[in-house]
């Protein structure tokens, strides 16, 4: 089997379960195209420029898929997750080069997919479940280095943005038992992995209802100026209860969580107080703006104002002193004006984001924008939009990022540098990329013998020079994340 990925980290870990699921089932896996008896591709329907891309390949490997027909050496391709859920007819119709059509709730169905499809039929089964989070299968990593990994938490959303179509391609929130959770997580610091984040489409509405004695527990109360489409959810454990548990696996692993909502902080404010407390809890959120015009959030069905919103920036950034923050956010959406479209401008000036991830807007079918709205901003007004937008965030992250120089950076190395192999890079508390020279340095437990910097390592690391996405600094010492917690 041979897999490719595209998309977000949700489908890195898709992948993951998918090749366990394989593995279990006796198939074997391959790096090389030419080896493959089956190409399976995990696909992202986000915007339509990641369709194209699938669409591009399908069409490089319908010539590889003709020369092995020739052969008598038969190639079996099959789309998987998001895309295989929102296009499985004209999938399987168009050109009929794919074989099998697995969505994100599908994958334990796979190696039957592929014994139908060895028979010469094609194989679909994009069936959304109420209950499917895969808890049972411990996913196989496929990270190199080994020193970060992802772990799943739960599968779909309730939220029901108007331009978003995930709710239509990985179906209801369904959250996996905390229990499954923490036995993965030990399972991945036994390995030495030294950073996990916890994943979600919406890690923070996160509800364990597999535990009867919580299932009557009251329904959070949300903060003032925010709303959601759905009704309270009353019962189960909450994500506080998680990330409390998590973070006790291993005080020399750091957690980080993505994609929370901002509707679901709080005031009791119980995960701030968290991420404030425990030195292994990243002191890092992402608050997904997408606009900063309250008639826009509107129109997007967001559940929140601008005022809100910059309310709870206020709040967190009192909560957690020196917090990172990163964001999204839509270019030209639905009836987006030119004060819109400023309203954003001056909100990424305002709160001055350290990472921000910035797309111009993709009508997407199924979705509530398609039915009741019009995409009616101009390409070229889109592009110019995200362009400025884009000016705008680098100049504020690398105003961010300045503040740093001169001080000292705990950081956690990945390896060599992409640039050079004189220079290591990691990543520090806030997510941000950390290069500095492969030097050998002391060690902060006391013992006189120089070493280098390892992948997996905690480094210091004082920066001498910062742009908007990249720190660049000296190494100090090596040193340990429980050490440095109390040093500062």
């Amino acid at each position: 089997v041979y897999m490719e990925t595209y998309g977000c980290q949700m489908n890195v870990n898709d992948t993951e379960i998918a090749w366990a699921i394989l593995q279990k089932n006796g198939y074997g896996r391959t790096k090389d195209l030419d080896e493959a008896d089956v190409v399976l591709l995990v696909t992202c329907s986000v915007r339509e420029k990641a369709e194209q891309a699938i669409w591009n390949r399908l069409r490089h490997l319908k010539a590889l898929k003709a020369r092995r027909q020739q052969a008598r050496l038969p190639l079996r391709i099959g789309i998987l997750g998001c895309m295989a859920e929102r296009l499985k007819e004209e999938i399987l119709h168009r050109e009929k080069l794919v074989d099998i059509v697995a969505g994100p709730d599908a994958y334990r169905d796979l190696p039957r997919l592929l014994a139908v499809a060895e028979s010469g039929q094609q194989a679909a089964n994009v069936l959304l479940s109420l209950d499917e989070t895969y808890a049972d299968i411990l996913p196989v990593q496929t990270s190199a280095g080994g020193t970060t990994a992802f772990v799943s938490i739960m599968r779909g959303c309730d939220n029901m943005c108007s331009y978003c179509i995930v709710p239509f391609t990985r179906g209801r929130e369904r959250s996996r038992p905390i229990a499954s959770i923490l036995q993965e997580v030990r399972m991945l610091s036994d390995q030495g992995v030294k950073e996990v984040t916890l994943l979600g489409q919406n890690v923070n509405s996160f509800r364990d209802m597999s535990e009867v004695q919580f299932q009557s527990a009251a329904a959070p109360v949300l903060s003032r100026g925010f709303s959601t489409v759905y009704k309270a959810k009353p019962g189960g454990l909450r994500f506080a209860h998680l990330l409390d548990q998590v973070s006790r696996i291993d005080p020399e692993m750091r957690i980080r969580f993505t994609s929370p909502h901002p509707k679901d902080f709080p005031d009791e404010a119980s995960v701030l107080q968290l991420i404030r407390e425990r030195h292994n809890i990243c002191k890092q959120l992402h608050l997904p703006a997408q606009s900063g015009s309250t008639r826009v959030l509107e129109a997007m069905r967001r559940g929140y104002t601008r005022e809100a919103y910059l309310e709870l920036v206020h709040h967190v950034r009192e909560c957690i002193p020196g917090v990172s923050l990163s964001s999204d956010f839509i270019a030209g959406f639905c009836g987006e004006r030119e004060e819109d479209h400023q309203q954003t401008v001056s909100l990424l000036r305002e709160v001055r984001y350290h990472t921000g991830f910035l797309f111009a807007y993709s009508m997407r079918q199924k979705t509530r924008a398609y039915h009741r709205l019009q995409d009616d901003v101009p390409a070229d007004i889109k592009k110019r939009r995200l362009e400025e937008l884009i000016t705008v965030f680098r100049e504020e992250a690398a105003r961010a990022n300045e503040a740093m120089v001169g001080q000292s950076q705990l950081v956690l190395v990945e390896g060599p540098s992409k640039r050079s192999v004189l220079e290591l890079c990691g990543r520090n508390d806030g997510n941000i990329k950390v290069i500095f020279p492969d030097a050998e340095i002391e060690d902060a437990a006391g013992c006189k013998a120089l070493v280098r910097a390892q992948p997996g390592d905690y480094v210091l690391v004082k920066v001498t020079s910062a742009s908007s996405q990249t720190l660049k600094g000296v190494l100090l010492c090596r040193t340990t994340l429980s050490r440095s917690a109390v040093c500062h």
